[in-house]
């Protein structure tokens, strides 16, 4: 068995970033960008006009000017302004020819087709957007490594962006185990009990952003489970396996990794929940190996799965980790991580009630989960924890 720390660290070790694929811009959101982009524009590609108004040469700003026209957004002409003329202008239209400054409209006083300025704030470049003001041709856009946010997305469209180079999120397949498990909606026979495991890793895997998921389930039977795992093998970069992962007379995992050729990693860890806890890979693929119970389950999923799953697709993990004060005396045997459920507000943890491993309701009111490390007993109310914040 080994800590917590030396299984996190394991796992860093042995997880590569998928190799990046190219996507369609509108497709390419929350991904991180593999390669840097470059400008191959100005942008904008011409002076424009910030708001409605009038378009002037600034030398004019005190003598009467004539109106000879107009320019709107969108207008594939130019016009040229002379000495005492000027133009009608639009947020977004190309500034004319020979014109430096925008009078906003409310600025002017107009009479027929002649306007007069009272603007005592005007000066040259006001109210214009300059060429390229925005980036210019050649320019670094977005490098390496970002994330593309909805605002990344928009600002590369804007620069007529419309392919990327980014890391995948990856295909993930959930393996479901347990002859006593029966579907929700159907009817419970004796010594059945409602399979949940799957619907929580999903919202989960879902919450980040990975929607290939594949979920299968296998009897308690080392060649069948054998033959799923080698299956989901075929189209994975991820495999979580629920249940089985003990060493009871019907807990096959680790038998049927080793026989699909998934190299053990470690087996067990010292925590509570999800001491069985199996990781293994083979070539690049990582596999889980995670506790049936639902809290472990998800306990497992915030302090590995989560992580390897951020790596994979070049992210920063999503769990943060704080310091925090705690609420409640807890006395714990030593020997093991005890991860609790809680609640963190205002730079405190309550642990929760119900903290049993196959109990989910405090689960679901959980924010946080209250890491209290293997060597100590008592935890005092008042004392400094360590603290992962949960992913809203």
């Amino acid at each position: 068995m080994i800590s917590v720390e030396q299984a996190k660290k394991l796992i860093k070790e042995h997880t590569i970033a998928l190799a990046p694929v190219k996507l369609k811009l509108q497709d390419a959101s929350e991904h991180t960008l593999a390669a840097d982009i470059y400008a191959n524009f100005d942008i904008p590609a011409f002076r424009q006009s910030s708001m409605d108004g009038y378009a002037i040469m600034f030398d004019d700003k005190e003598v009467e000017l004539e109106l000879i026209g107009e320019m709107a957004a969108g207008t594939g002409h130019s016009i040229t302004i002379q000495k005492g003329q000027t133009s009608r202008i639009f947020t977004g239209a190309p500034l004319p020819e020979g014109a430096d400054a925008v009078v906003m409209q409310e600025k002017i006083i107009q009479t027929d087709n002649k306007i007069t300025i009272r603007d005592e704030k005007l000066s040259v470049g006001l109210n214009v957007r300059e060429k390229g003001s925005e980036i210019k041709s050649g320019a670094l856009a977005i490098e390496k490594d970002a994330l593309l946010s909805p605002a990344a997305i928009g600002f590369l469209a804007g620069i007529g962006v419309t392919e990327v180079e980014v890391y995948p999120m990856p295909r993930v397949s959930i393996i479901i185990t347990g002859n006593e498990l029966q579907q929700p909606g159907l009817a419970l026979n004796f010594g059945q009990v409602y399979e949940s495991n799957s619907y929580s890793l999903s919202a989960a895997l879902k919450k980040e952003g990975v929607y290939n998921i594949e979920i299968l389930t296998a009897e308690d039977n080392l060649e069948t489970l054998t033959k799923v795992i080698e299956s989901a093998l075929q189209n994975s970069d991820l495999v979580l396996l629920n249940g089985g992962v003990s060493v009871g007379d019907y807990d096959f995992v680790t038998k049927a990794a080793n026989a699909c050729g998934i190299e053990q990693i470690f087996h067990k860890v010292k925590q509570k929940p999800g001491k069985p806890l199996f990781f293994g890979k083979k070539n690049n693929q990582l596999v889980f190996g995670l506790p049936g119970n639902p809290s472990s389950v998800l306990s497992c999923y915030y302090n590995y799965v989560l992580p390897a799953l951020k790596m994979l697709s070049n992210k920063e993990n999503s769990v943060v980790e704080v310091n925090a004060e705690l609420t409640h005396n807890y006395k714990k045997p030593t020997g093991l991580t005890h991860f609790l459920k809680g609640q963190f507000a205002n730079g405190k943890a309550t642990p929760l009630n119900a903290q049993e491993s196959y109990r989910l309701s405090s689960f679901a009111q959980a924010n946080c989960l209250i890491c209290l490390n293997e060597e100590q007993e008592i935890f005092n109310a008042g004392g400094a924890v360590k603290v992962l914040l949960l992913p809203n």
